[in-house]
C-alpha cells in the first residue's frame, strides 16, 4: 500500500527557511518522477518542483516553477525513500499546504504539511 507522509511545515517569518520531507512507502522514489505541489487557501493545487529518475549516473533532472526558482531545492534520498524540499527566503505568497506525489499524481494524496509565512 502506497503512503505519502509529508512533514516539516510550520510558521516562519518572511525571509526564513524550512525543509519539508516526504516519506514514501509502497514504491521506490527513484523509480518515479517525484514532485512537490502546494495549494493555497481558495486556489488550485500547483506544481512547485520536480525531480526525475536518476539517469546516466546522475541524480536526475530538476525543475521548478518560476516563482520559487533560486529559493527552493528539491532532493531525493534514495536510501531513506524520501523526497525533501528545502525552502529559503520564504515569502508570504509561499503560504500553502504542501504535498508530494509523483508528477502524474499517481497516488492518493497525503495529509500535507502547512507552511505559513507571516510576520
Amino acid at each position: 500500500q502506497v503512503q505519502l507522509v509529508e512533514s516539516g511545515g510550520g510558521l516562519v517569518q518572511p525571509g526564513g527557511s524550512l525543509t519539508l520531507s516526504c516519506a514514501v512507502s509502497g514504491f521506490a522514489v527513484r523509480s518515479e518522477i517525484m514532485a512537490w505541489f502546494r495549494r493555497a487557501s481558495g486556489k488550485e493545487r500547483e506544481l512547485v518542483a520536480q525531480i526525475t529518475r536518476p539517469h546516466s549516473g546522475g541524480a536526475g533532472s530538476i525543475g521548478y516553477r518560476q516563482s520559487v526558482m533560486g529559493r527552493f531545492t528539491i532532493a531525493r534520498d534514495d536510501s531513506k525513500n524520501t523526497v525533501h524540499l528545502r525552502m529559503t527566503n520564504l515569502k508570504p505568497e509561499d503560504t500553502a499546504e504542501y504535498y508530494c506525489n509523483t508528477l502524474n499524481e499517481s497516488y492518493q494524496w497525503g495529509q500535507g504539511t502547512q507552511v505559513t509565512v507571516s510576520a
